[in-house]
Formats: structure tokens, C-alpha cells, sequence
């Protein structure tokens, strides 16, 4: 399935184009952000209720969601520590997604190592899931009545959204009549969503204007929103070499992104009923089957159309910065940033 771990490589190439691009130095927060969670204390009793969480949280990865809560604060205030417990709930919340991810797709494997579920048993799995998402919580805690009122209003929208998103993902998988707009708010939701909320805790835990705080959320948003695009179109089109995946994965597995949709809603009969066809099984030889797909992308220009929205809506994150109240140098950072998700070749 493609569930709470959607756009896997999108998230990683996002950080790695963010640690190169942008003037703020980011390798710095991460560090921070590893510091704090270090100190956390969570060897308690029970210890199968306690040690999966442990667990899950350290499998590794480059915390991408706490470090732009952390950059988001540090836009606004020198004292950008204080946001470390809303960044810790982010990654908190975002690694209990993974666990229940996980047991719904019987995945045997993450990040190389066993899944919490595999480790211990499924009702484990459950369970300590279940105090993550509780646990996140609590770290808003450590903030101002106000402050914590912000947070845990944007925390449970956005939790309830991904499991929108989860679920529409869910649905397409049986559906035949999945629409592009349709197909956009899947993606929003079950990503970007999450990249807006983590940019905007930041904001609010250093106090900025609200003003600011929403500019970054639809920043976050939409460049999220472009990148997924950019991920998807680059899972057919990319260099097999460098795009760090195999190409034509998505066509492989019948997944109903904005190439495949754009092309129905286009094709001619004859050639809706290739898809239809190729789209409905597995072939034993695939690349084949990409091979042909991709013939009927490319006789409707489906990447072109497909280029033209990855430019829309990074160009609606660009417009949103224009008012933010933030240092010139930090939001050309941002902005060339953006950019290169349109420049991006892999």
C-alpha cells in the first residue's frame, strides 16, 4: 500500500535540496533536535509499552519535520530551542503514522530493520502506537496556555486530515473514477499537510504574527504539494541512476497519480481501454508494461502538462512569501529553494 509513508523518497530529496540550498544552516537544528531527543526519558515501566516507541524513534532517518520546525522558529526569534518540544511531538506523531503504516500493510521491514509490529506482535504495535499519538500531546505541554491552544488546534486538524488522506489513498485503489482534483487533495493531505503544520509550529511557538504563521503553512503546503507532483513524474521519467528508486515503480503498481489521470482524461477510446487493461493486472514483465504505458503518456504530452503543475504551484508558494516578515537573506533562501524543485533532473 501507499499509506502514512507516501512520497518516502520525496521527503528525503526534499531535505537533501533544503540542506544544500538554503542560507540557514540546517545540519544545526538536527543536532539540536538529536540532543533533545536523546534526554527524553522514555524507559518506564511498561517496558512493552515504552521500548517499541524507543524503538521506532531511533531506527534513524534525517527528522526531516522537527528540523523545519526548528528552522521555521528560527526565522523569527534567536531562540528558536524552545520550539524542541513541538518538534519532538511532530516527529513523534509522524513516527506513529509509520507504526500503524506498518501493521495495515503487513511490512516486514523499516528502514532496513524490523517493524514494531514484527519485533513484538501486532497488539503491541497498536498499543504503543496508540501512546505516541498521546504522547505528542503532551509535549505541547510545555507552552503558555495561548501558545498551547495554537499548537494542539493545528496538531489535531492536521492528524485528522492525514488520516483522511490515508483513507482516500485507500479507496483509490479499488476506484475507476478517481479524478485529478481528487488526486491533488489525496497528496495534500496525506504529505503536505504535515509539512505545512510542522513550518507553522515553529512560527507559533516564537510568537510571530499569525499572518506569518499562515504564510508559511501555505509555503510548506504547496511546495509540498509541487515536489510530490515533481516525485511522481520523475518515478517514469527519471534517470534509473540517480533517481535512488526504480523508475517506472508507480506504473508497476497500478498507482493512479496525475500522469495516469491526466492521460485518461485525455486519451482517445482505444487507447483509455490500453491503460484500463494495463492498469487492472501485473504483468510478469514490466518493463514492458512501462514501456507501453509511457507510449501513451508521451502521445498526449502528458509530461508537459504534468511540468506546467509542478510549476502552478510552486509559483503559489513563491507568491505567499512575498509578504512574509522575515530577513531578505532568509527568504531568498527559501525562495531559491523552491526553485529548484522546478530545476530538479534526477
Amino acid at each position: 500500500m501507499y499509506l502514512f509513508n507516501f512520497g518516502v523518497h520525496y521527503i528525503k530529496s526534499l531535505l537533501h535540496l533544503l540542506f544544500k540550498i538554503i542560507t540557514l544552516d540546517l545540519s544545526k537544528f538536527q543536532q539540536e533536535f538529536l540532543t533533545y531527543k536523546e534526554a527524553q526519558n522514555l524507559t518506564k515501566e511498561p517496558k512493552n509499552l515504552y521500548q517499541p516507541i524507543s524503538y521506532i524513534l531511533n531506527l534513524g532517518g534525517k527528522k526531516i519535520r522537527p528540523v523545519l520546525t526548528l528552522m521555521s522558529a528560527s526565522l523569527f526569534t534567536d531562540d528558536y530551542k524552545k520550539a524542541l518540544p513541538a518538534a519532538y511531538a511532530v516527529e513523534m506523531f509522524h513516527n506513529f503514522t509509520l507504526v500503524h503504516d506498518d501493521i495495515m500493510d503487513d511490512a516486514p521491514l523499516r528502514r532496513g530493520k524490523q517493524t514494531v509490529h514484527e519485533k513484538w506482535d501486532i497488539n503491541t504495535g497498536i498499543l504503543s502506537g496508540d501512546a505516541m499519538l498521546i504522547l505528542a500531546y503532551q509535549y505541547f505541554e510545555n507552552y503558555p496556555p495561548i501558545i498551547f491552544q495554537k499548537l494542539a488546534k493545528l496538531f489535531s486538524k492536521t492528524a485528522i486530515e492525514v488520516c483522511d488522506g490515508q483513507q482516500l489513498d485507500v479507496d483509490f485503489e479499488t476506484r475507476n473514477d478517481v479524478s485529478i482534483e481528487e488526486y491533488i487533495k489525496m497528496i495534500s493531505l496525506k504529505t503536505s499537510v504535515l509539512i505545512g503544520a510542522a513550518l507553522k509550529m515553529g512560527a507559533i511557538v516564537s510568537e510571530s504574527s499569525e499572518k506569518d504563521a499562515e504564510i508559511l503553512y501555505d509555503f510548506g503546503l504547496n511546495l509540498g504539494i509541487a515536489f510530490q507532483l515533481q516525485d511522481d513524474y520523475l518515478d517514469t521519467y527519471g534517470n534509473p541512476e540517480t533517481f535512488g528508486k526504480q523508475v517506472g515503480g508507480d506504473i508497476i503498481e497500478n498507482k493512479k497519480t496525475y500522469l495516469y489521470l491526466k492521460a485518461l482524461e485525455l486519451a482517445s477510446s482505444e487507447d483509455k481501454k490500453i491503460l484500463n487493461n494495463f492498469y487492472q493486472s501485473k504483468l510478469k514483465d514490466s518493463n514492458e508494461k512501462i514501456t507501453l504505458v509511457k507510449k501513451v503518456f508521451d502521445r498526449y504530452q502528458i509530461p508537459t502538462y504534468m511540468k506546467a503543475q509542478i510549476t502552478n504551484y510552486s509559483q503559489k508558494a513563491f507568491v505567499v512569501l512575498e509578504d512574509i516578515n522575515i530577513s531578505e537573506g532568509a527568504k531568498k533562501g527559501l525562495l531559491e529553494f523552491g526553485k529548484a524543485l522546478m530545476t530538479r533532473n534526477v
